[in-house]
């Protein structure tokens, strides 16, 4: 999306609550002032009249779906706690028309700065990224991840699905070409799901996304629907971090 029509463009709202607000974050729109664009905490500061907002978390430039702000410095200080403690539950969705070296399971490692300014994952584990995945075909020549980080480093989502030799579609900086039949026009990568508990009640957010023609596609929609059973673990208390 060019400058001008993010400026122009309305912040979805997907849950208000009187301490946190949960919105829906288009692709390809920095969260903050980013070179012409003053970012999309701009936008919805001016959208709703509110100079309060604060964000507790953060999404790549690149990444749609979720992401939840506070409305005072209070609930900021226990939502933020709630991520530092992994006690906030995270699912992303990603395509990608390259063939994992595993369908599901763990990557986990420590993550370094290369020499070029990317992320590059180690095989220490001193203090790793730690995300675990499921995949499904989706259609011949793309599939679907369903990717549930556990920490919450830099890239950490995009240099795991590297790692698995299967980078996102339409990802600029760890991917790959794309075959010829593929002609991505984002990155697709999509914050999905969020679910945490905030003064004693528990809070759960799914949003599709809304963007790509690949996630539009309605063979999306039926490899998603093949994830229902581990969606229920999701939700559940059998969710149990990895590590502590």
């Amino acid at each position: 999306m060019h400058a001008t029509e993010l400026e122009n463009m309305s912040v979805s709202v997907v849950f208000d609550h009187e301490d946190f607000l949960v919105v829906h974050k288009p692709p390809d729109c920095a969260v903050t002032r980013n070179s012409s664009d003053k970012g999309l905490l701009a936008r919805l500061r001016r959208q709703l009249d509110s100079s309060s907002l604060i964000p507790v978390h953060r999404l790549d430039k690149i990444t749609s779906g979720l992401w939840l702000l506070a409305k005072n410095i209070e609930a900021a200080r226990a939502l933020t706690t709630l991520f530092r403690e992994r006690a906030v539950r995270k699912c992303y969705l990603a395509l990608s028309d390259r063939k994992p070296h595993k369908k599901q399971g763990l990557v986990i490692g420590d993550m370094a700065r290369s020499r070029d300014g990317r992320w590059k994952m180690c095989q220490s584990q001193e203090a790793p990224a730690v995300t675990r995945f499921i995949s499904r075909s989706m259609r011949p020549g793309l599939r679907l991840f369903a990717l549930f980080p556990e920490t919450g480093k830099t890239h950490q989502i995009r240099v795991a699905m590297k790692c698995l030799g299967a980078p996102i579609l339409g990802d600029s900086l760890y991917g790959r070409r794309p075959s010829s039949l593929l002609v991505p026009e984002r990155t697709y990568l999509h914050a999905y799901a969020l679910a945490f508990s905030y003064k004693r009640i528990h809070y759960d957010f799914k949003e599709l996304p809304r963007h790509g023609r690949y996630f539009l596609d309605p063979t999306f929609t039926s490899a998603l629907q093949t994830f229902d059973a581990l969606d229920q673990v999701f939700r559940s208390n059998q969710w149990q971090p990895t590590m502590n």
